[in-house]
């Protein structure tokens, strides 16, 4: 498995990468955040609003679990940090292939339901304002959207 890996030097850094990212996502994309509090999840959601089009202001759907954007696509913004051992049946395959593009935080709680296609996105703390942003393409499609974030 093919790995590639970003630094950001600022919020504004890493929302522009994935503003980049957000550019590039078609109907049925998913994409997994993970990452320690605080290391940019919701800020690299946002970044991903901003390259679909959204005018809204993008935040945590911590406690609603999904929330619903509308833009050049549709963004399904999903935290599911408080899913109960990612049980909850949420009908979330109906976002995975939907039309829109499907973004989950802490998506390991429910990993037995992603698709096998995806973009794994890990964010990690090198610094007060530093990230490294590990970027895991699962299929040819992601394969393909990582060689192009590298140009």
């Amino acid at each position: 498995m093919e790995r590639w890996t970003f630094t950001t030097e600022s919020s504004e850094e890493t929302m522009a990468f994935a503003k980049k990212l957000g550019e590039l996502l078609i109907a049925g994309d998913v994409v997994t955040l993970e990452g320690d509090l605080g290391a940019g999840k919701t800020s690299f959601a946002k970044g991903l609003a901003k390259g679909l089009g959204i005018k809204r202001n993008v935040n945590s759907p911590t406690f609603t679990i999904i929330k619903e954007y509308q833009g050049r696509l549709p963004l399904y913004h999903m935290d599911v940090y408080r899913m109960e051992n990612g049980q909850e049946e949420l009908g979330l395959e109906e976002y995975f292939y939907g039309d829109g593009v499907s973004v989950i935080e802490w998506a390991s709680v429910i990993k037995d339901q992603l698709p096998e296609a995806r973009l794994d996105i890990e964010l990690h703390h090198l610094g007060e304002n530093k990230r490294e942003v590990l970027v895991s393409p699962k299929g040819t499609r992601y394969q393909q959207l990582c060689e192009e974030l590298e140009k």
